[in-house]
């Protein structure tokens, strides 16, 4: 780890001056010439390994309006992209239907971390894999042959969807919102744009092995925008990782469920850590519905979400730690339900 490439930097007032510090025509797939700063807990880290060299980066802490969190018209929230994970984590109005966003940023690294990581920049960063994160490994994301962890360490990596690169996607954020049924909204030179959430993630096996998701490198994630919760939702984020205090996670639950009168009415379930994007259960979600609350409808809805898993040699764990979040995530929201009555 060596010293930065010499940058420089700009501080933009607004969304249109950011997008124009940005490069366009051909270049909308260099992210080599200019990067957006928010928190910069993920970019800095890559530049000093020298992921990336930016000639330029684009500060967006001077953007008006990208640090706030509003009420939408007729329910639901639209968080900015610059508003920090301390803020989310603390956010009395993320309770119930909501509380997976709060959950999910209160498991986020350190306090330390949480006051300057920002939700744009936990949705954005890049994969965690030692072999992509260390300078000297050449693996198949930063342009070599091959995935080094397919038969290497790969305690960490990809049991859903891998290949041909194993990285898993490293965002506590993305699986709660994912579950929430969550867009993000991103501005470029023609103006904004608008996706659900789990359209901007990308496997390898799709778009460009170097990329994780759609965002071009002359655009910017502006918002997030939360849609209201079902009346009576109730929503949880559970993490299991190695150490408690400050790990990323081995595996991940993103739950929310509506409940009446112990009968599931509707259901959206979201997986961390185990595949290169926040991987949707959709088929054990379509099952859920009009299934009784019970410890065994979630433990054959674990099975079901982790069907078709392709553990390599050192991470088989993956399978039976997410199916058992996925009851103990059922059964906290089914008594959350029964509370809320």
């Amino acid at each position: 780890m060596g010293n930065l490439k010499a940058f420089s930097m700009s501080f933009p007032k607004t969304v249109e001056e950011a997008v124009s510090e940005l490069p366009r025509g051909r270049a909308v797939d260099d992210f080599t010439r200019a990067r957006i700063l928010a928190g910069g807990q993920d970019l800095l880290t890559e530049m000093k390994e020298h992921l990336v060299e930016p000639e330029r980066l684009v500060n967006l802490k001077g953007v008006e309006g990208l640090d706030e969190i509003r009420e939408l018209e007729g329910g639901g929230f639209e968080i900015g992209a610059l508003v920090r994970l301390a803020r989310i984590a603390s956010e009395p109005r993320f309770q119930d239907g909501y509380a997976a966003l709060s959950e999910a940023a209160v498991s986020v690294a350190t306090p330390q971390i949480r006051s300057a990581g920002t939700l744009g920049g936990n949705l954005c960063q890049r994969p965690r894999c030692w072999y992509f994160r260390s300078e000297e490994a050449r693996c198949l994301k930063k342009g070599g042959s091959e995935c080094l962890a397919f038969s290497g360490e790969n305690k960490y990596n990809a049991i859903l969807a891998g290949g041909p690169s194993y990285i898993v996607h490293p965002s506590d954020m993305a699986p709660a919102l994912v579950a929430l049924g969550a867009e993000i909204v991103i501005a470029g030179p023609s103006g904004a744009r608008t996706m659900e959430l789990d359209r901007f993630f990308t496997l390898p096996s799709e778009g460009s092995i170097l990329r994780e998701n759609v965002l071009l490198s002359n655009e910017v994630v502006t918002h997030i925008r939360v849609p209201a919760q079902p009346t009576g939702a109730v929503s949880t984020y559970l993490k299991f990782r190695e150490r408690e205090s400050f790990d990323f996670a081995l595996g991940a639950v993103a739950f929310s469920l509506v409940l009446e009168g112990g009968v599931i009415r509707r259901a959206r379930l979201c997986l961390g850590a185990v595949a290169p994007i926040p991987w949707r259960c959709s088929s054990a979600e379509e099952w859920l519905v009009g299934k009784t609350a019970s410890m065994k409808t979630f433990k054959t809805a674990g099975e079901r979400a982790l069907f078709g898993a392709k553990p390599l040699e050192k991470n088989q764990y993956k399978v039976p730690l997410s199916q058992g979040l996925i009851v103990k995530a059922g059964q906290a929201l089914t008594a959350a339900a029964q509370e809320t009555k």
